[in-house]
């Protein structure tokens, strides 16, 4: 199974046009617009069924809003794209599960406090995984902010969930991908599960392949 699996195209998708990789299940960890809308989803949309993988997974990220504001209408745009908020399903033989939340900053889409608010989102991922997608890295893998300093960022540098470290490290799913944190793409192999930060950055990075 070839998973081609990227984040944070923030509407440059077309950036990338003759650069994805071919295989099984495309994974996309959030972050397809900028403000959101349903005119940047609708052609974030079109341009995923466009590629050939025969599976396709989304979860949205905090530049996502219409699927926090209108999860149904969100939803239908992307009909016939596994969108996972929350849930798990069973794709192409792999069990999935997806959630778009990242600790809060500032008021973007799907955000919660660290700490508890946290701690009961993780607590629904189940054991037995093959695949966590979630929008935003765990802590201390893969989520260095540092730089984004002189930026707009002012929040940890180390910036992951440390409730979702936490749950990853006791259900200890096969594959974890992830994106939100530009600078960090990359894997890297851990406790028996493979993390994969897959952003590309607005597309100025490839999207990362892993076959298991």
């Amino acid at each position: 199974m070839r998973l081609v699996c990227l984040a944070d195209t923030h509407t440059f998708h077309a950036d990338l046009s003759g650069k994805v990789p071919d295989g099984d299940l495309l994974v996309h960890a959030g972050d397809l617009g900028r403000a959101g809308d349903e005119a940047e989803l609708r052609e974030a949309a079109a341009w995923l069924r466009s590629l050939p993988h025969r599976h396709k997974v989304v979860v949205p990220g905090n530049h996502d809003a219409l699927f926090e504001r209108d999860p149904g209408r969100a939803r239908e745009i992307f009909r016939g794209v596994v969108v996972l908020i929350d849930e798990e399903a069973t794709v192409g033989g792999l069990r999935c599960y997806g959630s778009p939340f990242t600790p809060r900053y500032h008021s973007w889409s799907f955000m919660k406090d660290r700490g508890p608010p946290m701690a009961a989102v993780w607590a629904k991922v189940p054991y037995g995984l093959d695949l966590l997608v979630t929008h935003g890295p765990p802590h201390g893998v893969l989520d260095d902010a540092s730089s984004y300093r002189g930026g707009s960022w002012a929040g940890p540098d180390l910036s992951g969930c440390e409730e979702l470290a936490k749950r990853v490290a006791l259900v200890r799913p096969r594959v974890h991908a992830f994106g939100h944190i530009h600078g960090q793409r990359g894997t890297l192999e851990k406790d028996g599960t493979i993390f994969v930060n897959c952003t590309t950055s607005e597309c100025e990075g490839a999207p990362v392949v892993l076959d298991l």
